[in-house]
């Protein structure tokens, strides 16, 4: 019986070294220097050491690491609050695990060793190296993407952004106008993107006051178009602009028009930057994006297309492991609802905390779907029947989408109409 005993212990212990590391890192961040604390299993702090943002430092840190155990068949998991940087790109290049941990997590985390509310740098690493030793299995690694998903990620952030910044500088512009020359608002007041349109922006930068708009002749608007890239209706689109910007309309004085003029094209310039990157991004995100092996899969379904699935990709990545299963990837989008149960009290509600990025994608692919699938707009009629709103019944169809697209990328599959939605493309909130 001891032998038996003993017998066991000893396969426990072998287990428990094959899966976990006895070795935990912690990496408390900075843009110059890192602080870098190593703790075992039983929270002796190991070692501790300051090192530089530059090679010499990474260098420094991975001698550290290899004095301590680490090795690429058992590499020594690393906690750090950015997910970002050369740092965290160098550790993943090198095979290890790095665990991004929310500042707001660490803070609690420190609460545990300090009531009196100690904080160094110094102790930020060991809190981090903790947070592994304690409660690594409920934190999760960055994922092991390849090289090409890490890059159209990079694109399709990027050109996010840029949309965005587009947006704000559309809105200051716009802004602008109103207050001193709302007749250009209304000349392009039903065309397709508005003033962002590149012959609002060519005309805009020729005649930024309505008094120099007013004196443009027909053939200097016709010019002002070709110029912008239109290349039919220029007559009629010429004689229509010359009517609107010569209808009677309030103007302010004239030094104060030429002062508000001369800002609305610092403005303009603005806006026009923004628009150039997020062509330019979204050219190099598609081109990246097609030649990914996943491409087909996700285009497959519908209302997504090469931008759209290239932030999908970028957020979802392609490492499998990532998500264990649909549930995971919805509740990391923000689509699954959260419980928030408390005595007899049990309400229901949409997730706040979420890759907000994937959100927005996917409320642009649940959109685009409704015309492209009949059993999505069966759905999403079903649910608005039901009570909901529209931002609620587009989610809840993101959040069928999800799971046919976590299914498809794990089988190695194309999107199925049939399958997705059996039965419901004939229900009669489809008709």
């Amino acid at each position: 019986m001891p032998c038996t005993a003993r017998t066991s212990t000893n396969i426990t212990t072998a287990c428990r070294r094959r899966n976990e590391s006895d070795v935990f890192c912690g990496i408390d961040w900075a843009e110059d220097h890192h602080d870098i604390a190593l703790v075992d299993r039983d929270g002796k702090l190991l070692a501790h050491q300051r090192v530089s943002d530059d090679a010499a430092g990474l260098a420094r840190l991975l001698e550290l690491l290899a004095g301590h155990g680490d090795s690429p068949d058992d590499p020594v998991p690393a906690a750090i609050e950015t997910p970002r940087g050369l740092l965290a790109a160098c550790l993943r290049a090198a095979g290890r695990k790095v665990y991004p941990v929310n500042p707001m997590a660490v803070a609690r985390y420190r609460d545990r060793h300090s009531a009196a509310g100690r904080k160094s740098d110094k102790g930020d690493a060991a809190v981090l190296a903790n947070v592994l030793r304690t409660d690594m299995h409920a934190h999760r690694p960055l994922p092991a993407d390849s090289e090409l998903a890490q890059a159209i990620a990079v694109l399709a952030r990027a050109q996010q952004d840029a949309v965005w910044d587009r947006t704000a500088a559309h809105n200051k512009l716009r802004s602008h106008l109103r207050e001193y020359f709302p007749g250009f608002l209304d000349a392009f007041a039903a065309a397709r993107d508005g003033i962002t349109r590149p012959e609002a922006r060519v005309i805009l930068a020729a005649a930024p006051t309505p008094g120099e708009a007013a004196r443009l002749t027909l053939a200097q608007l016709r010019t002002l178009l070709k110029k912008a890239g239109r290349v039919r209706g220029t007559d009629a689109e010429a004689a229509r602009l010359r009517e609107a910007f010569r209808k009677e309309q309030m103007r302010q004085l004239p030094l104060a028009g030429q002062a508000t003029g001369r800002q609305a094209l610092a403005l303009l310039r603005q806006l026009d930057a923004a628009c150039a990157s997020a062509g330019d991004l979204e050219a190099a995100a598609v081109e990246s994006f097609n030649r990914h092996p996943d491409a087909g899969i996700i285009t497959s379904f519908p209302g997504i297309g090469a931008l759209t699935g290239a932030r999908v990709l970028a957020e979802i990545g392609d490492d499998r492991s990532r998500f264990q299963d649909a549930r995971g990837l919805k509740a990391y989008a923000g689509s699954a609802p959260i419980t928030r149960a408390s005595g007899k009290t049990r309400p229901v509600t949409h997730r706040r905390i979420k890759n907000n990025r994937l959100a927005a994608a996917g409320y642009t692919w649940a959109f685009a779907a409704l015309t492209a699938s009949p059993g999505a707009r069966a759905r999403y009629d079903r649910r608005k029947n039901a009570g909901d709103r529209h931002t609620a019944a587009q989610r809840n169809l993101f959040n069928r989408l999800l799971g046919c697209l976590h299914h498809c990328l794990a089988t190695g599959q194309h999107y199925d109409e049939a399958t997705a939605f059996p039965n419901q493309a004939a229900t009669p909130a489809a008709a």
